[in-house]
């Protein structure tokens, strides 16, 4: 709580400072961006908004676990395979998926697909790598055990590889929601109709700057309250991990 009323208060001193000397930038204070609020609310239909974006985040989570997971899976039990495809990960890995934006509209039209791409090419990475990570580092003893008791390759998957990963996975888990909530506001500016990165837009268009900076403070409390839940249920995997050992 002292960090954020720290924040609070900078936030004030530095609108205070600047807008001393640019009227504009007085409108971003916090005082009217509070005020802003309501009108957010009750006006712009600010709860459909909420509710559309959080959607397109778990759909493109959950593209991206259907692809990462298994493809991490993959490269972490086969060397060959990670040694022959990791140059090209890398390569994309380290392309902005912002820069896919113009392709995923032409190949793809303006509107939810565009968007569910990106999303799910931005999460994919940490869920990949920390698949392979996790497969990588499994204790080799374990397998051979399985092994020794003529285990099923099914029964290999369930009862080692995925308790063995799990951890792995829901870090990667985390990392692609912080990834996904950064990416989704310019992804919701292509064409959609709703979700907060078009309620950005709107309210830049209508120069109505208080409520842009108000979509901000909602923003940052959304992804907040994401990361909190991602984190909770990663604790209560390893608390219950700690229990069964």
């Amino acid at each position: 709580m002292g960090g954020l009323l720290a924040v609070l208060a900078l936030w004030w001193l530095a609108v205070a400072l600047a807008g001393s000397r640019n009227p504009m930038v007085a409108q971003f204070t916090p005082q009217r961006t509070f005020a802003a609020l309501p009108a957010l609310v009750t006006q712009d239909q600010l709860a459909i908004h909420i509710a559309t974006s959080p959607k397109r985040v778990g759909v493109g989570l959950a593209w991206a676990l259907v692809v990462g997971v298994p493809a991490g899976f993959a490269i972490g039990r086969l060397r060959w395979l990670e040694q022959m495809l990791s140059p090209a990960l890398q390569f994309l890995r380290m392309v902005s998926p912002l820069s896919w934006m113009p392709v995923a509209v032409m190949s793809l039209g303006v509107g939810d697909h565009a968007v569910y791409f990106l999303l799910a090419f931005s999460a994919v990475w940490p869920l990949l790598m920390n698949t392979a990570a996790g497969v990588a580092q499994l204790d080799r003893r374990w397998i051979e055990l399985g092994e020794s008791l003529a285990a099923t390759r099914m029964e290999m998957i369930w009862h080692i590889y995925v308790p063995g990963i799990a951890a792995h996975v829901l870090t990667g888990v985390r990392l692609a929601i912080g990834v996904l909530w950064i990416v989704l506001v310019p992804a919701e500016m292509l064409g959609v109709n709703a979700g907060l990165g078009y309620l950005i837009l709107d309210t830049r268009d209508r120069l109505a700057y208080s409520e842009l900076t108000a979509v901000i403070l909602v923003i940052g409390a959304l992804g907040f309250v994401l990361d909190l839940v991602a984190r909770a249920l990663s604790a209560r995997f390893h608390g219950g991990s700690s229990r069964r050992n």
